[in-house]
Formats: structure tokens, sequence, C-alpha cells
């Protein structure tokens, strides 16, 4: 496990990224985590006195990386961007998350669909079943695992079903 001080930092303009709160990780200290990884990969450890756990680092180029911090994180540490926080972390391998079992039912009404959807990185699969997961009404999640279905009859990536939402919306 590593430990090292960082400040949060804030995104401005940067595409999908803007208003991201983070955490910087420079290719010295992501290569004692990680070494020689350019990839997004999961860690677990502490920041401030916050256990985290599964939380995916974000690849940024030169061997750079981000971690970004929800709300929900940012609210249990008290600190927003320009504050000063103590991480420990280390690679937390074997990582998984289950695919619940209503959004494995849909897709396997169409075996094509589940198939398509175990075929996708396990990264992606992952974005997926957080946004799942994340509804607050069964409402919410019915309405979630239809989106999901049709994402993957249609061959959409999580992003492009995501955007397509936002235009729907406007």
């Amino acid at each position: 496990m590593i430990t090292f001080k960082a400040e949060i930092e804030k995104f401005g303009d940067m595409g999908e990224k803007s208003g991201w709160s983070y955490i910087f990780i420079p290719q010295a200290l992501a290569d004692q985590i990680k070494p020689g990884c350019r990839q997004s990969f999961r860690i677990r450890g502490r920041i401030d006195q916050v256990e985290i756990s599964g939380m995916a680092t974000t690849p940024m180029g030169a061997g750079d990386f981000i971690l970004a911090l929800k709300a929900s994180l940012r609210k249990q540490l008290r600190k927003e961007a320009g504050a000063s926080v103590e991480v420990a972390v280390e690679e937390h391998k074997g990582f998984q998350i289950e695919i619940p079992e209503d959004l494995e039912l849909c897709l396997s009404d169409e075996p094509q669909l589940l198939e398509r959807f175990m075929d996708l990185p396990k990264s992606h699969r992952n974005w997926y079943v957080n946004w799942l997961n994340s509804a607050k009404t069964e409402s919410t999640r019915t309405k979630r695992l239809v989106r999901i279905v049709s994402a993957m009859d249609r061959n959409l990536s999580f992003g492009e079903m995501m955007r397509e939402g936002k235009e729907q919306r406007n």
C-alpha cells in the first residue's frame, strides 16, 4: 500500500469530465500501485479516514491517472476542490461486480443480448451495473433495465446510451 498527500481538484470545461472532482495520481505513484499499467484499474484503501474499495482510476495519458470523487464520497470526507487529503491505496485485485439477477433475467430472454453484454470489457459491464444499482426507486430501476436491454439490442456503448437519453430529454 502506498501513502501520499493529494489536493482535490476539479475539471472546468473538459468534455465528458466537465465538473468532475478528482485526485491526480502521477505516473511515479501509479507505477508503485500497478507497475507499467496504462489502463484503468481498481484500487482500495482509504482517503483520510474513509475506506474505499473497488474505485476505478482513469488514465490521463503519459502514465498519469485520476481518481474521480463522487459527491457522496466528498460529503463523507467533508472536503471539496482545493482541500488536501491523505491517501493510502493499493490495487484491488480480483474486484468483481456481480450482474444483478433482474438484469441477467432480462438479457437472457434473448441469448444474443446476454452474450453481447458479457462480451463487453469488465469495466463497461460495471458501468451498466453500477448505474442500474444506483436507482433509488423501483420504477427508475425498471426504466433503466429497459434502456440497458435496448442498448444491448442496438449494440450501443454505455456512453452512447446515456447521450441518447440526454438527447431525448432536450
